[in-house]
């Protein structure tokens, strides 16, 4: 799979808001682009987002930010590189979304976790950003948030959207057939049939997400969306509103 070039540098996509695009990892043999997101809060904290792999030029360039000072996993497959970035800054509180800590364990990762991600967003970032825990699936939890200043909405696993042009010809049918094909990227048909008993608290949560009208949407895989976030949302969530 082509790679987000360049990786792990900062890319400012706006105001106190950076996304780094790392390398692929392999996910059931198959390859999977990463992305983090980097938040500059008002107290000059720095709040990154399923931390990617971390290179001695991308810690300079990350540190000249800010003060790194917490470390979110928002969902149990995004973990492998917070123990990292913990070393490297231990200052920083690494924040543990649900089930991460036994997955990690069963993985045989050595990972500290300081605290859990709750309902709401907690005091360190409330000035800054919103979130919500998407609640519904026998199988997949995740933690979504919302920087409201940029008016940006920061996605795991919920929306993943291939391109074409990034992927192998077997890969774009793999995609096509799990329903993340750009541009018509959207949740994976397998992790919707975990949403079967819960789709009106997905529902909700959709909902929650559309009246905070985003303008952009971060992805943690394949193309993001840098504008017209409310109608992407609607479209990859379409089968659920409906």
């Amino acid at each position: 799979m082509k790679e987000y070039q360049p990786l792990n540098a900062l890319k400012r996509i706006a105001p106190d808001l950076w996304i780094v695009d790392g390398p692929n990892v392999r996910f059931f043999r198959m390859p999977f682009p990463t992305r983090m997101a980097v938040i500059r809060l008002r107290n000059g904290d720095l709040f990154l987002h399923s931390p990617t792999h971390l290179t001695d030029q991308l810690a300079a360039e990350v540190a000249a930010q800010g003060s790194v000072r917490h470390l979110v996993s928002p969902n149990s497959l995004h973990y492998v590189s917070i123990a990292e970035w913990a070393r490297a800054f231990p200052d920083a509180m690494a924040w543990a979304s649900r089930n991460v800590r036994s997955r990690a364990a069963n993985s045989a990762v050595t990972l500290h976790f300081d605290r859990d991600l709750g309902e709401e967003p907690a005091p360190d970032w409330v000035a800054d950003i919103d979130q919500l825990i998407v609640h519904g699936s026998r199988a997949h939890e995740e933690v979504v948030f919302f920087h409201r200043s940029s008016k940006t909405l920061i996605l795991t696993d919920l929306v993943e959207n291939f391109e074409r042009s990034h992927v192998s010809w077997w890969f774009q049918w793999v995609a096509w057939m799990g329903g993340v094909l750009d541009p018509h990227g959207g949740m994976p048909k397998d992790m919707r049939l975990t949403f079967r008993g819960g789709r009106l608290e997905l529902r909700g949560a959709v909902q929650r997400m559309l009246a905070w009208e985003p303008q952009r949407v971060i992805l943690a895989h394949g193309r993001w969306y840098p504008t017209n976030g409310v109608d992407e949302l609607q479209r990859a969530f379409r089968w659920v509103l409906q």
